[in-house]
């Protein structure tokens, strides 16, 4: 899975945003905390991301896997490479990770949310017209 692939994956989410933060780094939020980080630059950590926690210790345990440096007791793991996992892992992984932070916003924020579109969605929408005046 390549950047392209994951932006792609991620901003089809409802409510995701996506900022450059810490210099080099993506961030990909949901109701302002993020679920996937990634590098732009070549780094000793490609993708870092929230586990389920009763997942943490076994997927640690995969070559290329490591708790994520600083996040690792909040349960993130951290991928080294994009190989370290097949792409249709990494996808799963991405959406628990995502499901994972929407569940612990406030409950308007979540519900927010679910009536949000995905990013993709919106930006096809058509730009607003001239306003309507009543008659």
């Amino acid at each position: 899975m390549n950047i392209d692939q994951l932006r792609k994956l991620c901003l089809a989410f409802p409510g995701v945003t996506e900022q450059i933060q810490w210099g080099d780094d993506l961030l990909f939020k949901v109701g302002g905390k993020m679920f996937v980080v990634t590098r732009l630059e070549p780094a000793k950590v490609w993708l870092s991301l929230k586990a389920n926690p009763e997942k943490f210790a076994e997927l640690t345990e995969r070559p290329g896997v490591i708790p994520a440096p600083y996040l690792a007791r909040a349960k993130w793991i951290s991928l080294e490479t994009p190989e370290a996992l097949p792409p249709v892992e990494i996808a799963e992984l991405v959406r628990e990770s995502y499901e994972l932070v929407l569940a612990k916003l406030p409950r308007k924020l979540r519900e927010s949310v679910a009536n949000e579109p995905a990013l993709k969605a919106r930006a096809r929408k058509k730009p607003f017209g001239k306003p309507k005046t009543r008659k």
